[in-house]
């Protein structure tokens, strides 16, 4: 389809996610550079300095949060997230058209559950500490509510798609 024939909306809806989806990737991509980063200090800390930097462990749960987080709902924009597709693809095209209605469902109401316990996972840790890095355990869990924002707003745009008859979304084995 063609880009002139778009809805405006449409074409507004796709350059926004399309943009939340770019900076989801920087900032994981970012992440993973410094923890490849911290961790070669910690071999050098532990093995040449003989002092191990006891931060670098902390600091790296938390990064792994924020890459897994936002790459899984990059993974939901862009349609490479974890499917199973045997069973749509040995359906009639109709079966399988309400398969995906129902599946993106199911990842919407998915993405609105890990918002809303995400957020108040967040609010209940934020006046912890974590140890040795004083920083407050709530960023333990806001990748999560923010994954839960992004695959919600994602499976929406792909309904709006869908039910408009503009979606485009292919299934990896056709």
């Amino acid at each position: 389809m063609s880009e002139a024939t778009e809805p405006s909306s449409l074409r507004g809806m796709d350059w926004f996610f399309d943009l939340l989806s770019k900076i989801c990737l920087i900032v994981a991509g970012t992440a993973l550079v410094t923890m490849t980063l911290m961790f070669a200090w910690l071999v050098y800390g532990r093995y040449v300095l003989n002092d191990t930097p006891t931060w670098v462990e902390q600091v790296s749960h938390l990064l792994l949060m924020v890459i897994a987080f936002l790459g899984a709902s990059v993974g939901v924009r862009q349609d490479t997230h974890l499917s199973v597709v045997i069973f749509r693809s040995a359906v009639p095209s109709w079966v399988r058209a309400c398969f995906v209605f129902v599946t993106d469902i199911l990842m919407a109401s998915f993405g609105g559950f890990m918002f809303y316990y995400g957020l108040e996972l967040t609010k209940f840790k934020w006046n912890t500490m974590i140890p040795l890095i004083q920083v407050s355990e709530g960023l333990r869990s806001l990748p999560l509510t923010i994954c839960g924002a992004l695959v919600f707003l994602f499976s929406v745009g792909h309904l709006i798609r869908f039910l408009l008859g503009r979606d485009e979304r292919k299934d990896s084995i056709e």
